[in-house]
């Protein structure tokens, strides 16, 4: 069967007049020139004060890490931080926008870190034309952080990037990959709950082979997990602009050769509409307006769709529940069931911080989309998920992260 372009069935007008949202965040950014500041841990009123934390004072501190190495992380910001880096090539839905416009993502990022995890981070907009030039960039700094999150940066430089930073012996994730597969892992135990199904019974199509719809599917099929710690779905099927990723389709980049390892081992082709029939599940990280209710009619009883894209999703979620879907998720926060990275990376690096981990493991991936579905209870219809407020959820996650490090230290 020949391979078509994915064709966007339906487009529908923004969920939301976003236009007045839109002028009061410029206001926010402008009033506060930012979102984020240093405070003082430390007293510094007066003559002693300036003493112990400066000169002459602070020159002790700095023998005893030139002594051991690991003080460091005991007698400085280094044991708590987080670099934000990014090289603005692939930020939110805005695409390749560059370092300076990126700062405000990243600069986000970091209040984010702080409010959730109580964790200090600092955005790190590189300007980088390559592979090389980042993973260079982070090598050097990475003495004054706990933590490396990559954030927005474009597949498939994403994944040769966080793969080569690995062996810095501190925690490194590309939170666009893990996060919102983690979130997302969550969400779909809760609504498989629902929908009366087991996870390894469930076929599953993803629209978006870039870096989140990658990451989940190597999540969901339990990639580099033994049988005894990951239950994988029966199928997934990752879909591009045009179809069905197959071994029969010419021109497969490596990137995505390499996702037939695991993905496709019935060798379909066709469209997202096409292959769509009889799934279980649909998760878009795409583009807007790209199903309609036909396709959901076409799908397997009880379907279950996290349609991602933002700000439109791929399917508008009310049409998708009146076409029979028994849950919908989107990544919009005027919707239940948010598919929200916030509820898994501020856990994740607190946790990983804690327990001294020298990287985030598949394991710890796992306990944190587990403590997420767990957290909730019985799932409803309109909740599989906590919201990012809740109280508790990031020391939940941070807690789930820290054990299974001890469990299986990587």
């Amino acid at each position: 069967m020949a391979t078509h372009r994915l064709v966007s069935r339906n487009v529908p007008s923004p969920l939301l007049k976003d236009e007045a949202l839109h002028r009061r965040a410029i206001d926010l950014h402008r009033a506060h020139q930012g979102k984020i500041e240093i405070s003082l841990r430390a007293p510094l009123e007066t003559r002693d004060d300036l003493s112990l934390a400066y000169s002459p004072g602070v020159a002790a501190a700095c023998r005893a890490i030139e002594a051991d190495p690991k003080e460091l992380r005991n007698l400085s910001i280094a044991g708590r931080a987080i670099a934000v880096v990014t090289d603005g090539s692939a930020v939110l839905g805005l695409g390749r926008i560059g370092p300076a416009a990126a700062m405000p993502v990243m600069e986000g990022k970091a209040a984010l870190f702080r409010r959730f995890a109580g964790l200090d981070a600092w955005p790190i907009c590189l300007h980088a034309e390559s592979s090389d030039e980042i993973v260079d960039a982070v090598r050097a700094i990475a003495p004054g952080f706990a933590g490396i999150n990559l954030e927005d940066i474009a597949a498939p430089e994403c994944f040769e990037v966080e793969d080569r930073l690995q062996d810095l012996g501190i925690p490194v994730m590309h939170d666009d990959q893990h996060g919102t597969a983690i979130v997302l892992l969550a969400a779909l135990m809760g609504a498989a709950k629902l929908a009366g199904k087991e996870l390894g019974d469930l076929r599953v199509v993803i629209a978006g082979a870039g870096a989140a719809g990658t990451a989940i599917a190597k999540l969901l099929r339990c990639v580099s997990f033994s049988s005894e710690v990951c239950q994988p779905v029966q199928e997934v099927i990752l879909c591009d602009s045009k179809g069905a990723i197959h071994r029969d389709r010419k021109g497969l980049i490596k990137e995505k050769r390499d996702l037939l390892a695991f993905t496709n081992l019935r060798h379909r082709e066709g469209t997202v509409h096409e292959v769509l029939e009889g799934a279980d599940v649909f998760i878009g990280v795409s583009q807007g307006g790209l199903l309609d209710a036909d396709d959901v009619r076409r799908m397997a009883p009880h379907p279950i769709l996290f349609p991602m894209a933002n700000p439109t999703p791929e399917i508008d979620p009310d049409v998708a529940l009146a076409a029979g879907a028994i849950v919908v998720g989107t990544g919009r926060s005027d919707y239940p069931n948010q598919v929200n990275n916030v509820l898994a990376f501020p856990g994740v690096f607190r946790g990983a911080i804690d327990a001294g981990a020298t990287s985030i493991t598949q394991e710890m991936k796992l306990a944190a989309a587990k403590a997420l579905a767990e957290f909730v209870g019985e799932p409803t219809p309109s909740r599989v998920l906590p919201g990012p407020f809740e109280e508790g959820v990031a020391e939940a996650v941070a807690a789930a992260v820290r054990d299974a490090w001890e469990r299986h230290p990587g």
